[in-house]
């Protein structure tokens, strides 16, 4: 995620990955950037804005009345529970140096950004907007993760799930892909988020559905969203703030984030027309949920691909994208049986796992430096797709340990008398009124 023309990090690893911290040599040389800065402020906050209000919005209308409070009320106690927990310890995970474990584990060397100074540079922004930068995505990846689970969870459950499964799956894998680890110095291309995101909360998202089990009613009652208008405010939210998320990942107002952001426009229109056209041809009519949908998940294919692909290859993207997530959102979840409640693996696992992919296809050298199928380079196919299951791998063990755990000692899972009156008063104690 960091700009590979700013920040020269480790070798071996440029091409790979653009989101590593400076070392000490460099650190001693960099130079504040003012504009940098500023953008990155800038994309902080839009990043922010897409857990609170986006997500919060996307997923709470999809809801059934009685849980919209209680939807919402998790991406907002994620929000601030992940503030500290990265603040305390996930930041030293992901971002330092881990030694003899490095390739794996950043260590705690960090812990409570004891390293943290208002004058300490990072690259050419200040290492504390880079930490907050990055404390944006580890918010918002474990609220993706609540739309697999919506309208069952217990909310203390979830606070400890979370809590827990962003210290032992998020962190590391980003350190993997992003700090120095083994992902990036085998070559993987991530320049925003396709496995550390999306792949991470999609798997995460599936597993959840499984250990927790159906909702009462899934099949025979009507579980339709009660409010569209809230999805597509919380949807255009992301759209919005994914320019942040993509753009913000070249961590300088440069070329590459104006092609980031131009990248992942025309990736996100696209998903979303073919989304719209293949439903439309399939059940006579487009849906308002499908469009919305349609668009959240070429934002989740092009994340991956936004630093490494031209125009042409985004458009192709988010075309494949739009198609295939309708079916993992439709076909996949009838064919497996599993009660994704807002298709939180659908759209984010299986939109990461094609971007990611796809990225070893279309990506281009004059762009990110790398090559990709269409250039030549098939070799960086496999080497997408080693990235794709090591997260895949890790993130589902380790996912379903955690849930275990949690459920022998304190439950995951409201009781039916609960459930069945919605968890916005049983857990709450507040209810949306007419």
């Amino acid at each position: 995620m960091m700009s590979m023309k700013k920040l020269k990090i480790f070798a071996g690893a440029l091409a790979a990955s653009g989101l590593l911290m400076a070392g000490p040599a460099l650190a001693e040389e960099a130079k504040l950037d003012t504009g940098n800065t500023a953008w990155m402020l800038t994309s902080t906050a839009l990043v922010l804005m897409m857990t609170i209000p986006g997500l919060a919005l996307f997923y709470g209308g999809m809801v059934r009345k009685k849980n919209v409070l209680a939807t919402m009320a998790q991406s907002f106690a994620i929000t601030a529970l992940m503030t500290v927990l990265w603040m305390i310890a996930g930041y030293s995970i992901a971002f330092s140096d881990g030694g003899s474990l490095n390739s794996f584990w950043g260590g705690l060397s960090n812990a409570f950004l004891v390293d943290m100074t208002k004058d300490k540079i990072n690259g050419s922004i200040p290492d504390s907007v880079f930490m907050t930068f990055q404390m944006t995505f580890a918010i918002i990846t474990p609220a993706l993760i609540t739309g697999a689970f919506a309208e069952r969870m217990k909310f203390s459950s979830m606070l400890v799930f979370m809590g827990l499964w962003m210290l032992i799956v998020y962190a590391p894998i980003t350190h993997w892909v992003w700090g120095g680890g083994f992902l990036g110095d085998a070559g993987v291309l991530d320049f925003a988020g396709g496995t550390v995101v999306h792949i991470n909360a999609g798997v995460a998202g599936l597993v959840s559905a499984y250990v927790l089990g159906k909702r009462i009613g899934f099949g025979q009652e009507n579980m339709a969203p009660h409010n569209l208008v809230l999805s597509i405010i919380g949807a255009s939210l992301l759209w919005v703030g994914w320019f942040g998320f993509n753009a913000g990942s070249a961590v300088a107002a440069d070329t590459s984030a104006g092609m980031a952001m131009a990248v992942t426009q025309i990736a996100t229109a696209a998903a979303a027309l073919s989304w719209m056209i293949v439903e439309w041809m399939l059940r006579g009519k487009p849906s308002v949920l499908g469009l919305i949908s349609g668009a959240v998940a070429g934002l989740v294919a092009i994340t991956p691909a936004s630093g490494f692909v031209d125009p042409t290859g985004a458009l192709i993207l988010g075309l494949i994208a739009g198609a295939v997530c309708f079916w993992g959102a439709t076909g996949l979840k009838h064919m497996l049986g599993y009660d994704d409640s807002l298709d939180a693996f659908g759209v984010h696992g299986v939109g990461g796992i094609v971007g990611a992919l796809l990225t070893g296809v279309f990506a281009r050298k004059a762009i990110g430096g790398t090559p990709g199928l269409i250039e030549g380079n098939a070799a960086q196919v496999w080497v997408q797709f080693e990235g794709i299951i090591a997260t895949i791998v890790y993130c589902a063990i380790a996912t379903f340990i955690i849930l275990k755990v949690i459920d022998m000692i304190m439950g995951l899972r409201v009781s039916k008398e609960q459930e069945i009156e919605g968890l916005d008063f049983t857990l709450h104690g507040e209810t949306v009124h007419d």
